[in-house]
């Protein structure tokens, strides 16, 4: 079995003491995840952090600044996923958006709701670090990040 890298994005949307996430099924399993998806080619990381939020949850929004970037490795499946996360601020919500068919549920959750659900339901432990992040204030501007498209 070979190593497997994933370049993922992330996005943290609150709204009037809610955060956007949603539910999806992975492995049969319904967990519940930020806005989330991997970086495709020639995007930036902020592009595809707006561009995953609006296909999964039909939010239009604009990425503030970093929150933090999360890497983790599975030993058993030799995967790794490096995370970028974003705070975002909603636009607009656009209406009758066909979200992604792998997305089960948008839903609002204030920070307690979250914590209720067993940590089994979170995609990743990347969930709960990035959001008990962004609560705690961490922010990291986007010039951190250089990005250039050689055409």
């Amino acid at each position: 079995m070979s190593w497997v890298q994933h370049i993922t994005v992330a996005s943290i949307v609150q709204k009037e003491n809610k955060f956007l996430f949603v539910e999806e099924y992975v492995k049969k399993k319904l967990v519940i995840n930020q806005p989330a998806g991997h970086l495709e080619e020639n995007e930036s990381l902020q592009e595809a952090c707006i561009r995953e939020t609006l296909e999964e949850t039909g939010y239009l929004v604009e990425a503030l600044y970093l929150v933090g970037i999360y890497h983790e490795y599975s030993s058993v499946n030799k995967d790794m996923w490096l995370r970028f996360c974003f705070a975002c601020k909603v636009i607009k919500k656009v209406e009758n958006y066909k979200i992604d068919d792998k997305i089960n549920n948008v839903i609002w959750l204030t920070e307690k709701e979250f914590n209720l659900k067993p940590n089994d339901t979170h995609r990743s432990n990347m969930v709960k670090k990035s959001l008990q992040d962004f609560i705690l204030g961490k922010e990291y501007k986007t010039q951190l990040i250089s990005y250039e498209k050689n055409d």
